[in-house]
């Protein structure tokens, strides 16, 4: 009873109601639920608060700005989706600000920051994953209408759109099997990207599903040098001459470049034709994937299919000034694609 309430974040912190719900109901108390509505009127009327009118309309006011923040911009994967998402937001006309996270879960937080001081009308936000700082991304998610694509974080933004780890490993699994000896899975122990969790276990039940044994090649490496991690432990896999078959399924596209360069430094000739010594395959269709020697085979993500879905969400979002009132997950099937190297 004797708390002095200052601002509207003092208020919602003692109504126990997040801070944009309160701001809404100022706007326009109908739009809220009843019981949250009256939950409201009993806290303002314990604690006798009366709001500033003229400063929630100034902070409201919207800018034309749609904050877009990726892991990697040095990766041409996600400099490619991030061109799509950019010019999508232009077309709806809005301006896209482009922050990169240079891999570091603490730049991601500083990004996010950087873009709650210009009140961003909405943002787009592919996470690090398992290095990210939940808590916090989920508090700034509460503030300003988030988003999330490629990697999800349970429980933080208004939805996330990714591709289905799932079905995408299971098409290549079983064309690998097809086509010859059934793959051993290359992958990091500690991936810094939750996809690569979701891609072992699907790899796992792709092959129990045929009633086969999984085999998991787990290296050392940490952070987004996969091509070097690749390479590396690549080199020392093909040095030991233990691998329980001849093909390889890599769980990116940027691990299986770096295992195709040992391959070759190695001297093994990678492919599907007579007189090769090794198959390698990955996932994502990686820009540079095609270009290889052997050009590599793998599984393309959707990403046009989940620019598109994540655009028009947050864009939804902002001309209803709304939030979702159940979070969506939605996942793209992956397409598979024939090259050389499987």
């Amino acid at each position: 009873m004797n708390a002095k309430i200052k601002n509207m974040e003092d208020f919602a912190q003692v109504c126990g109601i997040s801070r944009p719900t309160v701001s809404k109901y100022f706007n326009d108390p109908t739009s809220v639920r009843k019981s949250t509505r009256a939950q409201i009127e009993a806290a303002l009327d314990r604690y006798e608060y009366r709001p500033n009118i003229y400063a929630i309309n100034q902070n409201r006011r919207q800018t034309k700005n749609i904050g877009l923040v990726v892991p990697n911009l040095t990766d041409p994967f996600f400099a490619a989706i991030a061109r799509t998402i950019e010019s999508l937001i232009v077309d709806a006309g809005f301006n896209p600000l482009l922050l990169s996270s240079h891999g570091g879960p603490d730049q991601e937080v500083a990004n996010l920051n950087s873009l709650r001081a210009i009140k961003p009308a909405a943002v787009l936000l592919a996470p690090l994953g398992r290095a990210s700082h939940a808590d916090m991304l989920a508090a700034f998610a509460q503030e300003i209408p988030t988003v999330l694509f490629d990697a999800n974080i349970d429980n933080v933004g208004e939805a996330f759109f990714g591709s289905d780890n799932h079905q995408s490993i299971g098409i290549i699994v079983d064309y690998l099997c097809e086509t010859g000896e059934p793959p051993v899975f290359f992958e990091m122990k500690t991936p810094i990207n939750p996809n690569a969790f979701k891609r072992r276990e699907a790899y796992r039940a792709a092959m129990a599903k045929r009633g086969l044994e999984a085999h998991l090649i787990q290296v050392d490496g940490d952070g987004w040098g996969f091509e070097e991690i690749g390479f590396r432990e690549g080199s020392r896999m093909i040095a030991q001459r233990n691998l329980p078959s001849n093909t390889v399924l890599c769980s990116n596209d940027r691990l299986a470049i770096g295992l195709l360069s040992a391959a070759y430094e190695s001297g093994l000739r990678v492919g599907a034709g007579a007189g090769s010594a090794l198959r390698i395959a990955g996932h994502d269709d990686h820009p540079f994937s095609r270009y290889t020697s052997p050009s590599l085979t793998t599984v393309s993500q959707d990403y046009d299919a989940i620019a598109a879905r994540s655009v028009d969400t947050i864009l939804n979002l902002i001309e209803s000034e709304d939030r979702l009132d159940q979070r969506e997950v939605t996942l793209f099937e992956g397409r598979l694609v024939k090259r050389g190297s499987a």
